[in-house]
C-alpha cells in the first residue's frame, strides 16, 4: 500500500464507530478552550482568603470597624442636610455591614476548610510517624530480648571467676598433699556439673 491509501483511510471512518468528526490525536495536548468565567489560581485565592479571615478575628478590626461607624452615623447626624449620603434610618449602612458579614461569612469558611485540609494532613503524618515509632520499638524490644536470651547461655564474669577460683582452690588442695591434678579427674568433674 502507498502512503496515500493510508492516510485516505484513516481520514475516512468506517463500521459501526463511524462518526463524521474529525480524530484527535491522544500523543499532544488539547488546545485550551475559551472560558466564560475567569480564571484564578485556588491556592492564592485560599491565601487571600485566610489572610481576611485572620484580619477579620483580631481586635483591630474591631475597632476600625467601629471608628467607621461611628464616623458614618455622626457625619450623617450632624453634617450640613446638602453633605449627608444616609439619613436617620441609616439604609445605607445596614447595606454595607450586610454585603461585608456575606462576604466575611464565606471567606472565614474557606479559610477554616483550608485549616481543616493542613490538620487532616499533619494527623496523618502524625499517625505514620507514631506506627514508624511503635514499630522501632517493638524491633528493639525483640532484639533486647533476643539478647537476654543469648546472654542466658553465655557464660558471664561473675560465673567464669567463681570457676575459676575453685579450681584455683582445688590446685592448692592437690598441690598441699594429694598430689592428683585436675586433668586426671576432668571426666569425673563433669559428671558432676551435670
Amino acid at each position: 500500500m502507498t502512503p496515500e491509501r493510508d492516510t485516505a483511510r484513516e481520514r475516512t471512518p468506517s463500521g459501526a464507530t463511524a462518526s463524521t468528526r474529525p480524530r484527535t490525536r491522544l500523543d499532544q495536548p488539547r488546545p485550551p478552550r475559551r472560558r466564560l468565567l475567569p480564571e484564578w489560581d485556588p491556592e492564592a485565592f485560599g491565601r487571600l482568603s485566610e489572610r481576611i479571615a485572620r484580619f477579620l478575628g483580631t481586635g483591630r478590626f474591631i475597632v476600625w470597624m467601629t471608628v467607621v461607624i461611628i464616623a458614618w452615623v455622626l457625619w450623617n447626624v450632624f453634617a450640613p442636610g446638602d453633605l449627608r449620603f444616609d439619613n436617620y434610618p441609616f439604609i445605607f449602612l445596614t447595606l454595607m455591614l450586610s454585603l461585608q458579614a456575606s462576604y466575611a461569612a464565606p471567606l472565614i469558611l474557606l479559610a477554616q476548610n483550608r485549616q481543616d485540609d493542613r490538620d487532616r494532613v499533619n494527623l496523618e503524618q502524625d499517625r505514620k510517624q507514631n506506627e514508624r515509632s511503635i514499630a522501632d520499638t517493638e524491633y528493639l524490644t525483640r532484639e533486647i530480648a533476643a539478647l537476654r536470651i543469648g546472654l542466658g547461655e553465655v557464660a558471664t564474669r561473675d560465673w567464669i571467676r567463681s570457676e575459676l577460683q575453685d579450681l584455683v582452690k582445688e590446685l592448692e588442695e592437690r598441690q598441699d598433699g594429694h598430689g592428683v591434678f585436675p586433668a586426671e579427674r576432668s571426666a569425673g568433674r563433669d559428671a558432676d556439673d551435670r
